[in-house]
């Protein structure tokens, strides 16, 4: 009979969230996979779980690819934490998930804290439908195709940045987005430094500038109002994308067709740039 994979959300900051199943859940796993061994040995403890942690991150999946599997085979019990919030989203976890299916392993979840929704609640924009969209890649080609897609989100936009990046980010969103989009920056939530902060995008860049950002972000982002952009903008997106390197007939394509607008039209805007 194969074992179990127990997907375990932990909490993003209180250790006071935790759960009474999660302590549980912990307690009764014949292993303890985590991202951070030692940020695990903290909870643990904290949960007076005696188990000793084995590291499983983004570095070394690969090679503990084939450990999970002669566990789960064997009917092992097999409990996955990363360092805050669920396993498998925007943290390490998918290919333990995709093992556990490979060889017929039970896979279940024990629910618990989330900076997406927790930051969601407490932004004041819509929650209806919103899309998280993790962290924006670094550089290059990819960032400059991820943000001319955010252009015509209409949908609430959640991502994640870090300490050393937030003010880049904040910079190439207001850049994209414009200025005056809404936004609610949370910081180190649930942690004794927390802080929400809401305003604009513009507001949000001289605010994070002129200050030592510190601590974990995640940005709450207002969707796009829905209504046609002015041309500016659409020949904007489109110059993103050409410098992403995508050629101009599709740019002008897939612009055109996202905003509704006629084809021709921004193709002669393009051309006539300077």
């Amino acid at each position: 009979m194969t074992g179990r994979l127990v997907l375990c959300a932990t909490p993003i900051g209180h250790l006071g969230d935790a759960s009474p199943r999660l302590a549980a859940a912990l307690a009764e796993a014949d292993v303890v996979l985590s991202e951070d061994t030692r940020r695990a040995r903290v909870l643990l403890d904290h949960l007076g779980v005696e188990t000793r942690p084995e590291s499983y991150h983004a570095g070394n999946e690969a090679d503990r690819s084939g450990r999970l599997a002669q566990l789960l085979e064997g009917g092992a019990s097999v409990a996955l934490i990363s360092d805050a919030g669920t396993p498998a989203v925007a943290d390490p976890g998918l290919s333990a998930v995709r093992i556990a299916r490979q060889v017929g392993a039970e896979v279940s979840v024990i629910p618990g804290p989330s900076a997406v929704v927790a930051a969601l609640a407490v932004s004041g924009l819509p929650s209806e439908r919103f899309v998280f969209e993790g962290f924006l890649p670094r550089r290059g080609k990819e960032r400059s195709a991820h943000l001319a897609a955010l252009v015509a989100e209409v949908r609430t936009i959640v991502l994640f940045s870090a300490t050393a990046r937030v003010v880049q980010d904040l910079s190439a969103l207001a850049a994209a987005l414009g200025d005056d989009r809404r936004i609610t920056v949370s910081r180190e939530l649930t942690k004794a430094h927390e802080e929400v902060w809401s305003g604009t995008l513009g507001g949000a860049v001289e605010e994070w500038s002129r200050r030592r950002p510190l601590g974990e972000f995640t940005l709450v982002v207002q969707g796009s109002p829905g209504r046609v952009p002015p041309i500016e903008r659409a020949v904007g997106e489109i110059n993103t994308r050409i410098q992403a390197g995508e050629p101009m007939s599709e740019a002008v394509r897939r612009v055109a067709d996202g905003l509704g607008m006629a084809r021709r039209t921004l193709y002669e805007a393009v051309l006539r740039q300077d």
